[in-house]
């Protein structure tokens, strides 16, 4: 979801937070003291805020802009979201049940590669599936939790298509692989912390079983085997149309298709042996409705004001955007923070001076001097590395020259490596993060596995394992910013 302020139109009042703060408040608090009430309302509850807050748009700011785009931005978030809950619970993965730790460690390592490949919403709802059998035996809120972490969200943090914040940079004008060839170390900090973590709580509570179920729902000796395989490829139909932006609802179309012909063509006992059911998608569709709207105010506020928020060093910027990340969804946060570094650190002098670079292909180049000169020429030439082809043949936009700037010249290379590092870290350590967080939380439930409710999952796990992880990450790699 991106915010979409026009500063020619009255911004909303800092009161109208309230509503977005309120959903949040009842999302954490009400399954722990009213949960029979919660459970049985919490539709009313939230689709009332979501149309206050929309109603506040439309009748007293008379700005239906934001409106519509919530409403678009929703449609294509449960579009996805939907289609790849539905083709992927047509996929039946038979895995070995009473699964040991090391194997554990295996299945979520590969899981973190694999979200970089189909992205985190769609490596979760793939693999949560196998995950959760695999552990059936001995299943712990933690195995859930570090599912989230790993697989749903640090995991993807090595390309655009990884996670929603990373492909809006791509969109901007990141290059492909920058992300990639910065963030692997980083990455590879991250993941190995996290996985040792695991390690130790999971052979711990291994130690700790002392039986084995004599009749476990899978072939403990059996070999690992996928059917409903003809769903593989509508899940590529689903992650190939990701990449289209026009025209309108063509990708929104093609997922609905895929998840059609999915459902048409899959075996009803694949979804069975799944256990299938449209509780989770249900609950994720009606409170992303509450969340996508009562959002709106915060979003308008926080990209008026992004600016001031930690741009003065990259260490600030990673945990003031990082926070951000966490309760307002990582991928507008991202937004509006990369909008603001374009406005502030770009001069448009040095915008004007490249591209009479670009025009005259570089042969004006010995006519560049003054104090800006040095960081014109490391703009060209990070455009020339990322984006040859484009420069030569005249057609690059002033955005990707923007983002040239920031890649081609320190400091700013790393304000971008500390957005894009805190926007993907930052979303795990709250269910509302990012996307797939709480649809894992969802479909575990709906497994009868107890997991955490909203404040248990951030005081027993976010703060005491995702905390040192991001410290540890800022320490060795944005500390001296």
């Amino acid at each position: 979801m991106i915010p979409t302020t026009d500063t020619s139109l009255s911004l909303p009042s800092s009161w109208m937070a309230l509503p977005f703060l309120g959903l949040l408040g009842l999302i954490a608090l009400a399954p722990l003291f009213f949960p029979k009430w919660w459970h049985k309302y919490y539709p009313h509850v939230t689709l009332g805020l979501a149309a206050f807050v929309l109603a506040y748009y439309g009748f007293i700011l008379k700005n239906s802009a934001p409106i519509f785009h919530v409403a678009q931005e929703y449609f294509s978030f449960i579009c996805l979201i939907g289609s790849l809950f539905i083709v992927s619970g047509g996929i039946h993965i038979r895995v070995k049940s009473h699964s040991k730790p090391a194997a554990n460690i295996v299945f979520l390592l590969f899981g973190a590669i694999l979200a970089n490949a189909i992205g985190t919403t769609g490596a979760s709802v793939l693999l949560i599936r196998p995950w959760l059998r695999m552990n059936h035996h001995r299943i712990g809120a933690f195995h859930v939790v570090f599912f989230i972490f790993i697989v749903s969200n640090v995991g993807g943090s090595l390309t655009p298509i990884g996670d929603p914040p990373l492909f809006i940079g791509y969109l901007k004008g990141v290059p492909f692989w920058w992300i990639t060839t910065n963030s692997l170390a980083i990455w590879s900090v991250a993941i190995g912390y996290l996985l040792t973590v695991f390690y130790l709580l999971d052979r711990h509570n291994y130690k700790r079983i002392a039986w084995i179920d004599p009749s476990p729902t899978e072939n403990s000796h059996g070999n690992w085997r996928v059917e409903g395989s003809l769903n593989i490829l509508f899940l590529g139909v689903i992650l190939a149309s990701v990449f289209i932006n026009n025209p309108y609802f063509v990708r929104e179309g093609l997922m609905i298709v895929a998840a059609l012909g999915s459902w048409l063509t899959t075996q009803k006992k694949l979804y069975e042996r799944n256990h299938f059911s449209i509780t989770p998608i249900k609950e994720v569709a009606i409170l992303f409705i509450g969340i996508f709207a009562t959002m709106l105010p915060a979003l308008d506020l926080l990209q008026v004001h992004a600016k001031s928020l930690g741009m003065t060093s990259p260490s600030l910027l990673f945990w003031s955007s990082g926070f951000l990340s966490s309760v307002l969804d990582n991928a507008p946060t991202y937004y509006s923070f990369l909008t603001a570094m374009l406005s502030v650190f770009v001069d448009g002098e040095i915008v004007k001076q490249v591209q009479q670079l670009i025009l005259t292909q570089g042969a004006s180049l010995t006519a560049i001097s003054g104090p800006q000169s040095h960081e014109i020429l490391n703009t060209w030439a990070a455009l020339q590395r990322y984006h040859g082809a484009k420069v030569a043949a005249g057609i690059v936009n002033v955005e990707q020259i923007k983002i040239a700037y920031l890649i081609g010249n320190p400091p700013y290379h790393l304000h971008l490596l500390a957005l894009s590092i805190a926007s993907v870290f930052f979303g795990a350590t709250t269910y509302i993060g990012n996307g797939p967080n709480f649809m894992i939380k969802s479909i575990a439930n709906e497994a009868k596995i107890a997991t955490p409710t909203f404040l248990g999952y951030i005081y027993k796990f976010s703060i005491p394992v995702m905390l040192p992880m991001l410290l540890l990450v800022w320490f060795l790699f944005f500390r001296h910013s």
